[in-house]
């Protein structure tokens, strides 16, 4: 008994120097965050600061008009999920009057707990401590991941609640794993829609499990089913009864269209009604083979410059066949060919920009775990080919791959936190928003609403009311300035949808659109009538 309770004492606090290790590292880079940065973070932490004020799931700006929305303010989450706006708010009540530090201190919390956990998964894969350490230092050292996990995202959100899915399966109370397997999956659906299939894996994961166990009575497995899916909808039933009295369905509406997109800017179209069936089928097989292609080839990116960490692929993929009989690899396997196949072919558009590099961190505490005990296995392979001393090659080998893990998300972090341009990047479009804000008071309008490609971005900077920069003409963007009640249009760099851009190349010869000032290359309008 001694050993064992020596090993259970030094895995406490080896996890709670990863804690405080990773907490040090994340205060670090959250330092030099001074607002969220882009529309998705901005989204989470302006509807956080909404229910913070106790003004409810409501957003004072229109991102997207998939739901035909009536105005403003609208019913929130309407696209995305809830759960990172309730961290969000949270933390704005716990520490009120910091505005983003007060949310964001909460992420950098939730963050440091990523390598403990990372280094749990991989101690219950292996039973090996140097391996576990090895893999909650690539943990640490995250990559491309490591700039994100510190803002009001579903990030640190998604990879905790996505290591901790897989390590619960390996409860052995079924009862308490049915339990913990349909809270997770809650969570997870709370933190992305997508996440609905880690309820589909809970209950295929009971399933099996009862097979394997040959545990063939009916009602036993009846039994665990009940039990998933009522702790599933514990959490998840108040959320879908909110949809139902604000949007009249369980599910928000207008989701079902992003199933319809020919092109990424159709996400923005106006009015949404145009994204059918017939119009998708009638862009022709070629476009929709070609938009999925597309979006396997960027995914493919992501797979090894995001998830893989540059260098990592090789030993990730070692590591999955040194333990493929493993039942959680199994699951983390079919949970990531899921994710996969739906951003690849079912949404590729939206997967290719961004939904897969968001989904796939569910699974990225797996992939650090396998990957030092691919490295092993690699190593062993090398020493006995080439005569070398295993044990030292394995030091120098794990030892470089942490080197290099650091000095790869060193250079990343550098070129976005500290780089000559890195503080317009860390700023996001919050401190051109507040210049743009300051010329449009002069014109002594507070109130009415501004068309831009960052709504809750502009909101945020100024608090007045916004609407999406839409997919279409002039004619678009009059129609919305009638029903919304819009009255300026601001067009930025890079951001500017094809229909708009004779307006962008001509801001002082449109009719019925007063150019006001250009402030760092994005143009100001005024709408003055509508024809």
């Amino acid at each position: 008994m001694k050993p064992q309770n020596y090993i259970n004492e030094m895995t406490f606090r080896t996890s709670l120097s990863l804690f405080l290790i990773a907490l040090i590292f994340a205060i670090g880079v959250a330092s030099f965050q001074s607002s969220p940065g882009y529309m998705d973070a901005d989204y989470y932490f302006s509807t956080g600061l909404q229910l913070a004020e106790g003004k409810g799931f409501t957003e004072p700006f229109l991102w997207n008009y998939l739901d035909e929305p009536d105005g403003i303010p609208h019913p929130s989450h309407a696209y995305w999920m809830p759960l990172a706006s309730l961290v969000t708010a949270l933390g704005l009540r716990l520490a009120p009057g910091f505005e983003f530090a007060s949310a964001q201190w909460i992420f950098i919390l939730l963050s440091a707990f990523i390598p403990p956990l990372t280094a749990s998964l991989a101690f219950s894969l292996t039973c090996r401590r140097d391996l576990a350490l090895i893999a909650a230092f690539l943990a640490l050292f995250s990559g491309y991941y490591a700039n994100f996990l510190t803002t009001t995202d579903t990030f640190t959100l998604y990879m905790l609640l996505g290591g901790s899915f897989l390590l619960a399966l390996k409860i052995k109370p079924v009862w308490l794993r049915s339990i913990a397997l349909g809270l997770l999956a809650a969570l997870l659906h709370l933190s992305r829609a997508d996440g609905a299939i880690w309820l589909v894996i809970a209950v295929g994961f009971t399933l099996s499990s009862q097979r394997a166990e040959r545990r063939r009575n009916f009602s036993s497995s009846l039994i665990h089913l009940f039990t998933l899916f009522a702790s599933y909808l514990s959490l998840i039933l108040p959320w879908f009864l909110r949809n139902l009295a604000a949007f009249g369905a369980i599910l928000a509406p207008g989701g079902d269209k992003m199933l319809w997109l020919t092109r990424y800017d159709q996400i923005f179209t106006y009015p949404a009604d145009t994204l059918t069936l017939g119009a998708w089928l009638a862009s022709g097989w070629p476009a929709i083979l070609d938009a999925r292609l597309w979006a396997l080839k960027l995914n493919l990116g992501t797979i090894l410059g995001v998830q893989s960490g540059i260098l990592l692929l090789p030993f990730i993929l070692l590591g999955i066949w040194h333990l493929r009989k493993n039942h959680l690899v199994r699951v983390g396997l079919f949970a990531w060919g899921i994710t996969f196949f739906v951003m690849t072919l079912i949404f590729p558009f939206a997967g290719a920009r961004g939904s897969f590099f968001h989904s796939g961190a569910a699974l990225q505490p797996l992939w650090w775990a396998l990957a030092p005990l691919g490295l092993e296995q690699a190593i062993r392979w090398m020493a006995r080919q080439r005569k070398w001393r295993e044990r030292d090659a394995l030091r120098v080998f794990q030892g470089g791959l942490i080197a290099m893990s650091f000095l790869i998300t060193a250079s990343l972090l550098l070129g976005r936190l500290i780089s000559p341009g890195a503080e317009q990047v860390l700023s996001g479009d919050a401190t051109r928003y507040a210049s743009i804000e300051e010329i449009i008071a002069t014109q002594g309008d507070t109130d009415s609403a501004i068309i831009v490609s960052n709504p809750p971005g502009y909101f945020l900077a100024s608090g007045r009311p916004a609407l999406a920069l839409p997919d279409g003409n002039i004619q678009t963007i009059f129609e919305i300035s009638e029903r919304y009640g819009a009255r300026y249009l601001v067009l930025e760099p890079n951001a500017v949808t094809a229909g708009l851009m004779s307006i962008f190349n001509m801001p002082s010869a449109q009719e019925n659109l007063t150019f006001i000032a250009e402030v760092e290359g994005a143009q100001i309008f005024a709408i003055e009538t509508q024809p």
